[in-house]
């Protein structure tokens, strides 16, 4: 099998060639940490989570290096902390934490490396006199900015015009500037701002330099993927390709570039200025993050994904279609090892051919109905391996089965679990009445009670 990923900078789709297959290298645009991560930027992390499990599994784990960065220094992070009155340092670590709590919920793996841009200042600065050396970026008043004119590859990734870019770019008008396109490398402080040292004043990075500093300084100056959201290409991504080839006179600096599409709700462009956004930590209060996550897989990457209460309805009874077949009868003495193997290859095939969750999740329910089918308790058991293995190549199915269809806490567990023990103490004592009361309450909490043709409870779920 040969992974296949649809690459932005050609626009189309290309067999997965690492530089080294060894060392394959990954950067995906971590969060900016001032607010809690809302659910379109939770469809990135889980996206690359993905791709960075497909990759473990054919390359191995100790091969794969992840690098997410978290930006803790730009304007919208000074902002919020003035408005919450709140100093800087406490604002970042606060989200930085609520951060990782709801990439955890989403079963997104931690990154190899988890860079922060106010640990990586020398190199930033390093590579902006790099730039200004070279020609393609210059100092006036107590800025640095990056001359697009001087890099005749600028606009390669977006194929945009130059009246489309100035316009999208969102640039401010300043009359330090030697042409209109030119953006920010490095920004005068406020006293009351963060602030570095530097050769051109104390100050602070812009953005885009941030990530090209930390990319190069844990994957190298070349490496084999940089992911992020489709609204990252142009200014961002594009910024960050001009900067990395300049400063290292013109060698590569990415291979294949891939971008998530955007996330609407009920079918509106989800935006925070029209206040129609969910937060991570408001779906939780809905659904389980597991369910979220099968939500954000239900639609191919590169798609526009709509979200509704339908599709995270779906993802629920999904999980449990799934979970209710990893219960039946297994006997893994007896499993056929190369029989999951070759049930699981339809589902790796899905996920290697550009990420196809969709097509994935389509082979994962023929597997569920498989099971069902089959009176062979060796067969079932190799199907419900490949079931498990294509599940967790997509970070789902890695609860215990009775867990899941519970729904429950550990507390409702044990009143529960205390309920059906006196249910089956008056089975046992012929007092049917009580034993059926006891059962219909349950079944109002939405408890199903499945029980043996020799009339004991074998196990609970929540329907």
């Amino acid at each position: 099998m040969t992974l296949t990923l649809y690459n932005s900078l050609t626009r189309r789709k290309e067999r997965f060639e690492p530089i080294n297959p060894q060392r394959v290298g990954m950067y995906v645009c971590g969060p900016t940490v001032y607010d809690r991560a809302h659910i379109g930027n939770g469809r990135a992390f889980v996206v690359f989570d993905v791709l960075y499990r497909v990759l473990r599994d054919i390359y191995g784990k100790e091969h794969v290096r992840y690098v997410r960065n978290i930006t803790d220094v730009e304007d919208k992070i000074n902002a919020a902390a003035r408005v919450n009155g709140e100093p800087i340092a406490a604002l970042t670590a606060r989200t930085t934490a609520a951060f990782h709590d709801d990439m955890s919920v989403l079963g997104v793996l931690p990154p190899d490396v988890e860079p922060r841009a106010t640990e990586h200042i020398p190199q930033m600065i390093a590579m902006i006199e790099r730039l200004i050396a070279s020609g393609h970026a210059y100092a006036t008043e107590g800025h640095v900015l990056f001359a697009v004119a001087s890099d005749p590859h600028y606009g390669q990734l977006s194929r945009r015009s130059r009246d489309e870019m100035i316009a999208g770019a969102r640039i401010e008008v300043a009359p330090y500037k030697r042409d209109p396109a030119d953006f920010v490398l490095w920004k005068p402080s406020a006293p009351d701002e963060p602030g570095w040292d530097s050769p051109w004043g104390r100050g602070r990075p812009g953005w885009h330099i941030e990530c090209s500093a930390m990319s190069e300084t844990h994957l190298g100056e070349s490496f084999d993927i940089h992911g992020g959201g489709l609204d990252l290409i142009f200014p961002h991504h594009e910024n960050e390709i001009a900067q990395s080839t300049c400063a290292h006179e013109g060698r590569p600096f990415v291979r294949y570039w891939l971008h998530n599409g955007f996330l609407s709700i009920d079918s509106a462009k989800m935006s925070k200025s029209l206040g129609n956004f969910f937060t991570v930590r408001e779906l939780l209060d809905e659904a389980p993050g597991e369910a979220i996550r099968l939500a954000l897989l239900s639609a191919h990457y590169r798609d526009p994904l709509d979200w509704t209460d339908e599709r995270l309805r779906q993802a629920r009874h999904s999980l449990d279609r799934f979970y209710r077949a990893l219960t039946l009868s297994r006997d893994p003495v007896f499993e056929c090892f190369g029989e999951a193997e070759e049930a699981l290859r339809p589902v790796k095939e899905a996920l290697e051919d550009d990420l196809n969750t969709p097509l994935a999740l389509s082979r994962l329910h023929g597997l569920v109905g498989a099971i069902n089918r089959t009176s062979s308790d060796a067969e079932r058991s190799a199907l419900q391996r490949a079931l498990e293995q294509g599940g967790r190549l997509m970070g789902l199915l890695e609860q215990d089965p009775l867990v899941w269809l519970r729904g429950s806490t550990q507390a409702d567990e044990r009143r529960i679990e205390e309920q059906i023990a006196s249910r089956a103490a008056a089975r046992h004592q012929r007092r049917f009445a009580e034993a059926d009361k006891i059962r219909a309450a349950l079944s109002a909490e939405g408890i199903v009670l499945e029980d043996k043709p020799d009339g004991t409870t074998s196990w609970w779920r929540k329907d």
